[in-house]
């Protein structure tokens, strides 16, 4: 890219180009398995092929006699070492007041397995292939035991229990609102709505898979972790706590991230066995999973049954709503998997309506499968396609029309800021306008006319809608960024926020732009180093509004203290001292200094500046998405024919890279939708989606035609100084509803109403025929 006359060009609102792409579509990306350091070892796990049985005994012998074996161990020699099991989710209680129960997870299994692809041993070895066959010699004798992994099987009476502690299998729960006033609201109810909603279970498909290179220097005594991760510090963190070190003697170091969807979010057991290799055999150790460890041991997603009912006046006024949820958490509930399903889901439950009566109980359970975690939206896509099913089924009940419905029930502008039944307050929306703009974007009006041609031609049409609102920050609202002025003529600036393949990199480049008016060429931008600075990662959808707002605060600190260094320079008042597109100039006078050279006069040898800065709330982004897809009565076949939306996403700093957040994320929703599921055999507890021979995910083709993602800026964020909101995980919301709504109102519009509350995803072909046969 050559040198433009007019910096700004590249600053905020432009559709800047990602400034990573020209190095990633060349294949010059630097992932963690293209690192290889001298004196490398390959690691190896040996897991479980049982979802719950007994360590009897872990024989290593044969596996340590082994060619280019250098280091085997089990979970008794971590426990010998004094590494400590994953922290659970003690934040959370149960029904009686106690603690969260959840059985300890240890790095490696110890005395006992509790789903299929936990790790129970590790073999370390000169070559990957090497440490694969020793690792297939370590001999373990298993104990079967009784096993469940289904919510139905772990509830009922006298199921097999996970961990005793937790009766029921029931790990922790939480209630919201008020039972006596939900009642009362529901006995005085012209209309009750009921729904029986499931969201299944989903995994996180990252094309890069979890990859770790830790290396041990003896001279420091610090271990270096190279790795794929959203979050190095609370990697680092939690590195530290289980191995017994002090947080400087690891540094995490992350370069280019093939995706990470949540999912790589926090530490896994994995990473610390790792590091612990590396320092206990004092060489570099690399792990990298294949396809089908990732498919049986990463954190999986959604996993819950719902019961929810919606109680309405005779005029469609939403009186009040009460949900009563288990969510399979698997075997081992940790902070972030029980926080999702009981906590940060129900902050939007009531999404973008003025109900202020709500009854919710959730509970998280136990099963012998794997753990589940953060995955695109988090919480969020099963609390708003369970009130989406709901708005839909109410107006199908009701005789109400699905759009005047919502229109009845939305939270108007004027009470903003609006305070829902979770205590959440949102600072601004205007959901009515959203959507009158999505129904003309769609073309909802002229739908009659393409239903009637598909239905020449054999087809069903149908039209679904979502409007919605999600929450997003990761709770974690500080955040640290560093800025360097050189005399080279670049402005280098390290966040803490992490690059996963969303373009961050360009985005926070063009907020500098902005405050400094320099070129983008002399703007670097550097992420994930621990030792350049600590702070939360990216999750949540918090990079921007958090980690965007920091490179703002700080780079406007920056221009201060080079005003003040001017000032000293020029012999004149810093309040004398104008600033514009890299040069501090006396008002008034042809007097100045250029930014870089006033640099290179610096003792230090540029203008440096460490800020934290804090927002001072989370981001309400909303929308409106459309569907319509067409379904094939002989095949029960489904095709989705158009997507619109129309997002609140507050002021759009690359439209270029919202646009494309936004239809990712709309593919991962459809994904779900449609095809996507894990599926674990009730008889004997084994994964039978495994890998992709057996797991359907979203291809290219899964929509007929193209998005069309319009963005909405009249309401900016009044949390944060850039006025943005959220944007990652918006589209994966709204896909979901707006499809299976559509499939419902195709079926219900051809004399098939009754069968639409019945829909359970994924959408297969076969489900959906079998839904359409005679009863």
């Amino acid at each position: 890219m050559t040198t433009d006359t007019n910096p700004m060009r590249f600053g905020s609102g432009q559709a800047v180009r990602r400034l990573e792409d020209e190095k990633l579509l060349a294949g010059a990306g630097r992932y963690t398995d293209d690192f290889t350091l001298p004196d490398q070892t390959w690691l190896c796990f040996v897991r479980s092929p049982y979802p719950h049985a007994r360590l009897a005994s872990v024989d290593t012998a044969a596996a340590a006699a082994m060619p280019g074996v250098v280091g085997v161990f089990t979970g008794a020699d971590l426990a010998r070492a004094g590494v400590k099991p994953m922290p659970g989710a003690a934040a959370f209680k149960r029904a009686d007041g106690a603690d969260c129960a959840t059985p300890p997870r240890h790095v490696l299994a110890l005395d006992r397995v509790r789903f299929v692809g936990e790790p129970v041993a590790i073999v370390i070895a000169e070559t990957a292939s090497q440490a694969r066959d020793a690792a297939e010699a370590v001999m373990v004798d298993y104990e079967s035991l009784p096993m469940v992994v289904d919510l139905k099987g772990a509830t009922a009476e006298g199921a097999v229990q996970v961990w005793e502690p937790a009766t029921g299998n029931i790990a922790a729960e939480m209630r919201h609102g008020s039972a006596e006033a939900t009642a009362a609201a529901f006995a005085k109810a012209s209309h009750v709505v009921a729904l029986d909603v499931v969201n299944q279970r989903v995994v996180a498909l990252t094309i890069e898979p979890r990859s770790v290179l830790a290396d041990f220097d003896a001279a420091s005594d610090r271990i270096t972790i190279r790795m794929s991760t959203q979050m190095p510090s609370g990697v680092r963190d939690s590195v530290c706590d289980a191995i017994g070190l002090a947080k400087e003697k690891v540094r995490v170091v992350v370069g280019d991230v093939g995706g990470g969807f949540g999912m790589k979010t926090g530490a896994y057991p994995e990473d610390i066995a790792v590091a612990f290799a590396a320092r206990a055999l004092r060489r570099p150790v690399k792990w990298v999973a294949d396809r089908s460890e990732e498919f049986l041991s990463t954190a999986h997603g959604r996993d819950i049954e719902a019961r929810a009912e919606l109680a309405l006046a005779a005029d469609g006024k939403i009186l009040g709503l009460r949900i009563r949820t288990h969510a399979n958490v698997g075997a081992y509930a940790t902070g972030t998997g029980v926080a999702i399903q009981l906590l940060i889901g129900p902050w939007v439950q009531t999404s973008v309506y003025d109900i202020q009566t709500i009854d919710f109980h959730f509970k998280a359970v136990l099963t012998h499968t794997a753990p589940t975690g953060a995955y695109r939206g988090a919480g969020r896509p099963e609390a708003i396609y369970t009130i989406e099913r709901l708005m839909d089924e109410a107006a199908r009940q009701t005789g109400i029309d699905r759009i005047e419905l919502r229109r009845r029930n939305f939270i108007r502008p004027e009470q903003m800021p609006y305070t829902n039944p979770m205590r959440q307050v949102y600072d601004t929306g205007a959901f009515e306008s959203v959507m009158d703009q999505a129904l003309a974007l769609a073309d909802w009006r002229g739908f009659e006319v393409r239903a009637a041609e598909s239905k020449n031609s054999g087809r069903l049409r149908g039209l679904g809608i979502a409007t919605f609102l999600e929450w997003t920050g990761g709770n974690v609202f500080e955040e640290r960024v560093t800025v360097s002025v050189r005399p080279d003529g670049i402005i280098e600036v390290f966040s803490a926020v992490n690059a996963m393949g969303q373009g961050i990199a360009t985005t926070l480049a063009q907020l500098v732009v902005d405050a400094f008016g320099v070129p983008i060429e002399q703007v670097h931008i550097v992420l994930g180093d621990t030792d350049r600075g600590d702070g939360f990662g990216s999750a949540g959808s918090r990079s921007l509004f958090t980690g965007g707002s920091a490179v703002r605060v700080g780079a406007e600190r920056t221009i201060d203290r080079g005003r003040e260094l001017a000032a000293k320079e020029l012999e004149v008042a810093a309040a004398d001292i104008d600033y514009a597109a890299g040069v501090f100039k006396v008002a008034g006078t042809d007097l100045q200094i250029d930014l870089f050279a006033l640099a290179g006069k610096q003792p230090e040898g540029e203008i440096f500046v460490d800020s934290t800065s804090t927002v001072s709330g989370p981001t309400w982004p909303n929308g409106c998405h459309i569907t319509e897809v067409e379904l094939d009565p002989p095949t029960g076949e489904i095709s989705v024919l158009s997507y619109a939306s129309v997002n609140d996403v507050g002021r759009v700093v690359n439209p270029l890279i919202v646009r494309g957040q936004l239809e990712g994320g709309a593919v991962q929703g459809i994904g779900q939708a449609l095809c996507e599921r894990v599926v674990y055999d009730a008889e004997t507890g084994q994964p039978l989606t495994g890998s992709l021979m057996d797991y359907a995910a979203p291809r290219a083709d899964i929509i007929g035609a193209m998005f069309h993602m319009e963005m909405d800026e009249s309401t900016p964020c009044k949390n944060n100084p850039l006025g943005v909101k959220g944007v990652g995980e918006l589209g994966t919301i709204g896909a979901t509803p707006a499809v299976v709504n559509a499939v419902a109102d195709a079926l219900a519009r051809n004399g098939m109403a009754g069968r639409a509350p019945h829909l359970d995803m994924p959408l297969t072909p076969d489900r959906v025929w079998q839904l359409m046969q005679p009863a």
